[in-house]
């Protein structure tokens, strides 16, 4: 019960309505196990009520419906005694605004505004009377109703940021556990930084609190999406995450795009042909910084809006600390880095050279200009 109250305080607090959204097709989506009644234009969600459904012993039921008949200040007749009826009116269960969508079932206001949000009814969808009043002028007959039951419920905020909530099961119907939620999270691509503890401490309170996880962004390279499986079918989040202020890149999946090897070394390093940064192992995934992208990939990377792009950087012509051999995923030792002169040094000293070999061809010793400058094999420059 006290997970009832909390989670009718939330679904009060979250009430919202934008009556200015663009007009496409209307839906109502009613989710018995949040006690939410959503209105939609289109696939925009405008506005999103708290509802009372069906007790226990008699539950609403799921399935899809729509508006049949619309009626103001209804009367309400006893469905065990239909001779009994009660005019509209402060005494009517039905409020002042009904709306049949099968039957005996409709959605309607209520005598009792304490009800909402709690599973109290016959079956019906009571509302609160302003709620219900507003939904009557915005829905029109033959308006699709969808009634569900989902504990679970998985939404982007208008941030873009992924959020989940847990409700109760209300009606003994749909036990959920840490491996369940992770499942629906995969396509949103953030399951990786949904934390396994949170989830079960969600699920165990089951009061619809909202738990942010991050924003997701697609990821492109050169343009291309990059891919979430690899030549042997194995599956990857191939998508950029923005958590508390840090923006994390999928490794596995950039090396894929890019077709070069990748090392995941001791568990704490990630290293390619470019160079080795610091790795993060989420779930079995793998990222990094995105401050660290030119390092590992030789690439830069900038946010334009829900994508993530990458480009390459110019080449470099330094060695690189392992070769381009073998498959991704192999592990090796680095490579022996060469001596550091650079092409300028070489060449000023075997022009030195070639000054000496001439000075002692002509018999001059003399040290002139040239010869004091010439240096002995070993000297630093």
């Amino acid at each position: 019960m006290r997970a009832f109250v909390m989670t009718a305080f939330i679904l009060v607090s979250m009430l919202s309505c934008f009556i200015g959204a663009a007009h496409a097709e209307k839906k109502i989506l009613i989710n018995a196990a949040a006690r939410t009644l959503s209105l939609y234009d289109g696939d925009v969600r405008v506005c999103l009520y708290p509802v009372g459904l069906g007790k226990v012993s008699t539950p609403t039921p799921t399935g899809y419906y729509k508006i049949r008949t619309k009626e103001i200040d209804p009367p309400w007749i006893d469905p065990k005694n239909p001779e009994y009826e009660v005019p509209s009116g402060s005494s009517n269960p039905l409020g002042y605004r009904w709306m049949q969508i099968q039957g005996n079932y409709g959605i309607h206001g209520t005598n009792k505004p304490d009800s909402i949000g709690f599973y109290v009814s016959n079956g019906c969808i009571r509302m609160k009377e302003a709620d219900v009043e507003a939904l009557f002028d915005m829905v029109e007959l033959d308006t699709p109703v969808e009634i569900t039951y989902n504990r679970l419920v998985i939404e982007k905020a208008a941030d873009g940021n992924v959020v989940y909530y847990i409700y109760p099961d209300g009606y003994n119907q749909q036990p959920l556990d840490v491996k369940y939620v992770n499942s629906w999270l995969i396509p949103w691509g953030v399951s990786a930084f949904a934390d396994d503890r949170e989830i079960e401490q969600a699920i165990y309170k089951s009061a619809g609190e909202p738990i942010y996880i991050g924003k997701p962004y697609n990821l492109e390279l050169s343009g291309e999406i990059v891919p979430a499986t690899d030549q042997n079918k194995r599956h990857f989040d191939n998508k950029a995450i923005e958590r508390g202020g840090i923006t994390y890149l999928p490794a596995v999946p950039i090396a894929i795009a890019m077709e070069i090897k990748l090392e995941w070394r001791h568990h704490t390093t990630l290293a390619t042909k470019f160079g080795e940064v610091p790795g993060i192992e989420r779930k079995g995934q793998l990222y990094i910084n995105e401050d660290d992208a030119g390092i590992l990939f030789g690439v830069e990377g900038w946010k334009d809006g829900n994508t993530y792009k990458l480009k390459p950087l110019p080449p470099k012509t330094e060695e690189s600390p392992i070769d381009n051999q073998g498959e991704q995923g192999g592990v090796e030792s680095p490579t022996q880095q060469p001596d550091e002169s650079t092409a300028a040094e070489t060449e000023t000293k075997i022009q030195d050279e070639k000054n000496v070999k001439e000075t002692h061809k002509n018999g001059n010793d003399d040290t002139s200009e040239t010869g004091s400058n010439s240096k002995k094999k070993g000297d630093k420059k």
